[in-house]
């Protein structure tokens, strides 16, 4: 069996009853069982979250991608940094990438002024952050291999001959 089967299927669709994974795989329920319990025991799954589409809810919620460049030093490396970041509860994800940035963070808040503040007063004074650059999210058409929208709208002008 394997793992990455139930691990696929789990990430389509957390709500998947082990007997539904057992069937989708031709496992028995209790492998099923029994290979999830050990992926959370082992912190390969860390949790289970719904995929929330914000658009469709009438409070504000605002997201934003911020791209971060640090500078190191002797004494401070780039999971020292990681660590202080990420224990802020703004900061929904953070990840060390390639390219013209060092780390790209996702920050949420209630308004544009909560997380503009965030990142001046919290982030931006971080001594081995030498620059952000914030962009605010307008809409997600994709979350989490998941597409939003009712799917139904089609802005394009119809063409007629």
């Amino acid at each position: 069996m394997s793992e990455r089967e139930v691990l696929e299927l789990l990430r389509e669709n957390a709500r998947y009853t082990t007997a539904d994974i057992a069937r989708m795989t031709d496992l028995e329920e209790s492998a099923v069982e029994a290979t999830i319990e050990s992926l959370e025991e082992a912190g390969v799954i860390r949790g289970y979250q719904p995929v929330v589409d914000w658009d469709e809810l009438e409070d504000e919620r605002v997201r934003a991608e911020v791209e971060l460049n640090v500078m190191l030093d002797r004494e401070t490396g780039y999971g020292d940094i990681a660590e202080r970041l990420a224990r802020f509860p703004q900061v929904t994800a953070l990840r060390l990438v390639s390219g013209d940035y060092d780390f790209d963070m996702e920050v949420e808040g209630d308004s544009i002024r909560e997380v503009s503040q965030f990142i001046s007063e919290k982030v931006a004074p971080v001594p081995e952050i030498t620059q952000t650059v914030t962009h605010y999210v307008m809409t997600s058409y994709k979350e989490n291999g998941i597409e939003l929208g009712d799917g139904d709208d089609d802005d394009r002008l119809s063409v007629s001959p």
